[in-house]
């Protein structure tokens, strides 16, 4: 019998006796798979609604007229469809002046956030220099330790800032540079920035992971160091950067501690955020109807202009999917 004639025999054999020859193992492994991708199927559509449903939540509060909030035939679905909540926060917070602001000077932030992350990064995973294990436990300190812990070193740091006396000697007082930016560029520009810590942890796995041998031939090809790191690695960091870039933008986005602390008086988002409150309250003062807005209406307030902060957000991601996945699973393969 040839051979393509033994596979047609062997394709006609039915399942049970396939199962028969196995002695039950071929039901038992198809009974497990079909078990795995409706538990790997519940468990997925679990997460999706766990992160969805508050946002899908806001959304139908935000789109909703007040008095549907109070009727208990509305659960998701608004019965009277508005936008006027949406106009309403633009009035309450400046949306505008808040998301420009927020938008470059997260820009900035994260630009120099992950310029100076992706030097020190490279320099551990590629270079020694004395005491570098300890550099590097003083890397994990800083992912460890909260910000919220050293904020009154950082403050009196900025407030009253010197450099070994010589603004004392010269100018015969410190300086105050609280309610600016140049502190939080500092800051960054140092590696001590929100979250930077995180940022150099994760460049150096990725370049640890990139084979010696790039390096080398290039070394061969008349490179030095700064060349090889910018013409070699860089490139090949792209989506790793691109990664780093997008946490350090979100978080900056997102901040309110570093950003109430130095930038001060500046609107923007978060801060536009936490004053609803007291916004609403004065607006409803100011129409006449009460001393106080209603638990419903600050609660629209509160969930649409949550809505608005995170539409770029949602954006930028969708522009940058992309390199963000490819890293992911980069990182996931090299560490």
């Amino acid at each position: 019998m040839s051979k393509e004639k033994k596979i047609k025999v062997k394709s006609n054999i039915s399942f049970r006796e396939r199962n028969s020859q196995t002695h039950g193992y071929l039901l038992q492994k198809k009974i497990g798979d079909i078990g795995y991708r409706v538990i790997r199927a519940v468990l997925l559509f679990g997460l999706c609604f766990l992160i969805l449903q508050p946002l899908i939540n806001k959304l139908s509060v935000s789109l909703m007229a007040e008095e549907n909030l109070y009727d208990a035939t509305v659960i998701n679905i608004p019965r009277d469809w508005t936008l006027v909540n949406f106009k309403m926060v633009d009035e309450l917070i400046d949306y505008w002046k808040c998301l420009f602001n927020s938008a470059w000077v997260s820009l900035v932030v994260a630009v120099l956030q992950v310029a100076a992350a992706t030097l020190v990064g490279y320099g551990f995973a590629r270079f020694n220099f004395p005491f570098k294990k300890f550099w590097f436990g003083c890397v994990i300190l800083v992912i460890i330790v909260p910000p919220q812990t050293i904020m009154s070193p950082l403050y009196l740091n900025f407030r009253y800032f010197d450099i070994f006396g010589i603004f004392q000697a010269t100018l015969k007082h410190s300086l105050n540079l609280q309610k600016t930016i140049v502190p939080y560029l500092m800051m960054c520009a140092t590696c001590m920035g929100l979250k930077s810590g995180l940022y150099i942890f994760m460049l150096r796995q990725y370049f640890r992971g990139v084979p010696k041998e790039l390096e080398e031939a290039a070394y061969v090809d008349g490179c030095g160091n700064l060349q090889t790191f910018i013409r070699i690695m860089l490139p090949d960091a792209k989506s790793m950067i691109v990664s780093c870039f997008l946490f350090a933008y979100v978080w900056q986005w997102t901040d309110s501690l570093y950003s109430k602390m130095f930038l001060g008086d500046m609107d923007m988002l978060p801060k536009g955020l936490n004053s609803i409150s007291g916004s609403i309250d004065a607006f409803v003062r100011s129409t006449g109807y009460g001393t106080k807005a209603s638990a419903g209406l600050l609660n629209q307030m509160i969930s649409t202009g949550t809505l608005m902060a995170i539409f770029p957000l949602l954006i930028l991601y969708l522009f940058a999917q992309k390199g963000f996945v490819e890293s992911l699973s980069q990182t996931g393969i090299k560490m």
